[in-house]
């Protein structure tokens, strides 16, 4: 009897992931393009829906029968559902720069409510994402809602899909020469492989990381200088 309850919960706890995971990923089907350009007035329209599986966050706690990939993929969809929640919460704006709440930024705003706990978009990229599972292809996921960010997927991370498509989006990301300029002796890269270079260095240099997924061989003594970060907002 008591293998059948387990069972039964078990069972219905994937049901209630894969059900509200769903919810997020037709949101972002509906109000995101593939270019990762937002729809923020529309997705007003639709906020309770947003609402519903923010709840399902705040009231979710992944445990230790879910897999590395499943604990991941909602990490990721949590940040990028609190990132669009701040958003519409200051709506109309012209950056996320711009928003202060009490003398704090978006990202050093405590208002994410995950499993029980509240924490600032920080924390849950730094103190959750990179502490508990460490990919420097988490950058390509989390998303900044800015122009020079790499695009928000048009879709929500599941256990199934997130290793794949955090590879696909890093190569996009890379190739895109409106925020990467790549040659094989000259980079102009984005600033995010400035400021979090200790992710992309652990097994080498940035040249070497970039080389993984860069459609251009870049050399080895290649110069390298950063390009200036647009903050504006990633929406219509």
């Amino acid at each position: 009897m008591k293998k059948i309850l387990l069972l039964f919960v078990a069972v219905f706890t994937l049901s209630n992931v894969n059900a509200q995971t769903s919810i997020f990923n037709d949101l972002l089907q509906k109000h995101v393009t593939k270019d990762g350009v937002v729809d923020y007035k529309s997705l007003q329209k639709d906020e309770a829906k947003l609402d519903e599986f923010l709840a399902y966050l705040e009231n979710t706690l992944p445990d230790n029968s879910w897999s590395t990939n499943k604990k991941k993929a909602f990490w990721i969809n949590a940040y990028n559902a609190y990132t669009i929640k701040i958003i519409l919460d200051n709506y109309p704006l012209k950056s996320i720069t711009d928003i202060n709440i009490n003398g704090k930024t978006a990202w050093k705003t405590p208002f994410a409510k995950v499993a029980g706990k509240t924490y600032t978009l920080d924390q849950i990229e730094h103190e959750v994402l990179f502490k508990n599972f460490f990919d420097p292809r988490i950058h390509v996921g989390v998303n900044c809602a800015s122009g020079s960010c790499p695009k928000l997927a048009n879709f929500a991370f599941t256990e199934n899909n997130i290793d794949t498509e955090l590879t696909r989006l890093m190569t996009l990301f890379v190739n895109d020469t409106s925020r990467n300029k790549i040659s094989e002796k000259k980079i102009q890269i984005s600033s995010i492989f400035d400021w979090f270079k200790v992710h992309f260095t652990k097994n080498g240099t940035v040249i070497d990381f970039l080389n993984q997924y860069s459609e251009t061989k870049i050399g080895p003594k290649a110069k390298i200088s950063y390009l200036k970060y647009d903050w504006t907002l990633n929406g219509k």
